[in-house]
């Protein structure tokens, strides 16, 4: 039996641990928190049960196709609903517009958009369903080692179906004139670490998964999916371990041979790193097996990092939606501040996810469970004060929407920012979302998933296929792949 070592228990690492274990290979996972999730981890404090990481759960498809190729049927795990609204959009001077699940209400919301707009959306998601398709099927799961994966004539011609020389925000400007309808389809690829015009078209994708394909919520939140692979991993035999920090891959040679674990060596025959990309290679490997220096993740286009906040009100708001986007700024200025010229951004853009809407169980009765999120260029200065300030002005940018007052029903707040993600989860210059997903930084130009020492290969959200709960789903499939090849 061969035995494999996998850094790191996020999305990417439970799968590769369930695909391996489930065709007899031993695994042991080693995870220097305490629980399994990664950037999904879940806290509970005061009666309240915050998620983290991610709040959307998008590409139901996707992962219901992944569980099934464990032989296992996610409905066994957990239940999902569908919101309706998918999510609420504040703007400056008009009304939110709440987008809806159902077909024809979107589109009649698009038609009072703009003359036709119902009709333009209809082909905009028609367009968006193709690269989708294309996309899942023929590309998402490439492994990014050698060239000629691209170079075979049905991913070419695929390929050349996929608008990749055109941005995202040019694709939306050349079909719909309002400034609503803009922002909703230029909205997913915030998700992707770039603005709208340096993200190429391919990505509308993320629209047909938006608008048609739908937001869900998993029954018992976010942390659901996670638990669900842990129990996988368990039956087929996997070994857990917390509060379990890697020191170092042990080498002889070209080759891995184990990990050095809080002091402990153990004897493996191969390991994936589903840990954060650059803190595996650039303090678990010795400087002559490491594939990249300094200078080339610093040449590296990272996507945001994050400010978050945790908050428990004594009071439900029947103003927020389960999904709540702030638009009441101009994106333009905040999207200049995270990329172009690093700082706190002066207007803010923000996010609320209020899952107590859906969920009553994770806030006392009566009570609403927030996580706000705004999005900030990675590697900032950060401290207490600054985040204070913040959280001060988004407080009082809700409270302006409302009409009353939120400030006095805060009965529970913790703050999560630049140095927690670095120090949480080693996460390189604190970003939240991995590498921008740029032209120049898509599929075979994003870090090789396999390394230069021999055995060890590297998943999750910043090599092949990117950022996001699926791609990172994939990318432990495609790791556990290459393993599984190689023996």
């Amino acid at each position: 039996m061969k035995k494999v070592g996998i850094i790191g228990a996020g999305f990417s690492s439970l799968y590769a641990a369930c695909y391996l274990a489930k065709r007899g290979y031993s695994v042991d996972v080693f995870e220097k928190n305490s629980m399994v999730g990664g950037r999904s981890q879940v806290f509970v404090d005061q009666g309240y049960t915050f998620d983290m990481g991610p709040s959307w759960y998008w590409m139901p498809d996707v992962i219901d196709r992944l569980f099934s190729e464990l032989d296992e049927d996610r409905k066994d795990y957990f239940s999902l609903q569908r919101l309706d609204p998918a999510y609420k959009i504040f703007w400056k001077d008009d009304a939110p517009t709440s987008i809806p699940a159902s077909k024809q209400e979107l589109i009649a919301l698009f038609d009072s958009f703009e003359p036709n707009g119902g009709k333009k959306l209809v082909t905009f998601l028609k367009d968006a369903e193709k690269k989708y398709k294309i996309s899942m099927h023929s590309f998402i799961e490439i492994p990014g080692v050698k060239i000629g994966e691209l170079l075979k004539y049905n991913i070419l011609s695929e390929g050349l179906k996929l608008s990749v020389f055109k941005s995202v925000e040019k694709d939306v400007a050349n079909r719909f004139t309002s400034e609503k309808a803009r922002n909703i389809l230029n909205f997913p690829v915030l998700f992707l670490g770039e603005r709208a015009h340096k993200i190429p078209a391919l990505y509308t994708l993320m629209n047909y998964a938006d608008l048609e394909l739908g937001t869900w919520y998993p029954e018992g939140g976010m942390g659901a999916l996670a638990k669900a692979l842990e129990k996988i991993g368990t039956k087929y035999g996997v070994r857990y371990h917390f509060h379990a920090p890697v020191d170092k891959i042990i080498t002889k040679n070209d080759t891995a041979v184990g990990l050095k674990v809080n002091g402990t060596d153990h004897a493996f025959d191969a390991i994936i790193a589903g840990a954060d990309y650059h803190h595996v290679e650039q303090q678990l490997i010795s400087k002559s097996h490491r594939r990249y220096d300094e200078t080339y993740w610093n040449s590296r286009k990272l996507a945001p990092s994050a400010l978050l906040f945790y908050v428990g009100l004594n009071k439900q708001f029947e103003q927020f939606s389960h999904h709540n986007l702030f638009f009441d700024e101009a994106l333009k200025l905040h999207g200049e501040e995270i990329y172009e010229s690093p700082k706190w951004p002066t207007k803010p853009l923000f996010y609320v996810c209020a899952a107590s809407k859906t969920d009553s169980d994770i806030a006392p009765a009566g009570h609403e469970n927030l996580m706000i999120l705004m999005p900030i260029a990675p590697n900032l200065k950060d401290d207490k004060a600054n985040q204070e300030t913040y959280f001060e002005l988004i407080l009082s940018r809700i409270e302006q929407q409302f009409g009353e007052s939120i400030a006095p029903h805060i009965v529970y707040k913790k703050s999560f920012s630049v140095d927690d993600f670095k120090s949480t989860y080693n996460a390189y210059k604190g970003n939240a979302y991995g590498l921008a997903n740029t032209l120049k930084q898509t599929a075979h130009f994003k870090p090789k998933l396999k390394s230069k020492l021999k055995n060890v290969y590297f998943c999750g959200q910043l090599t092949v296929p990117g950022p996001g709960i699926p791609p990172s789903l994939i990318s432990g499939k495609i790791a556990a792949n290459q393993l599984d090849t190689s023996k």
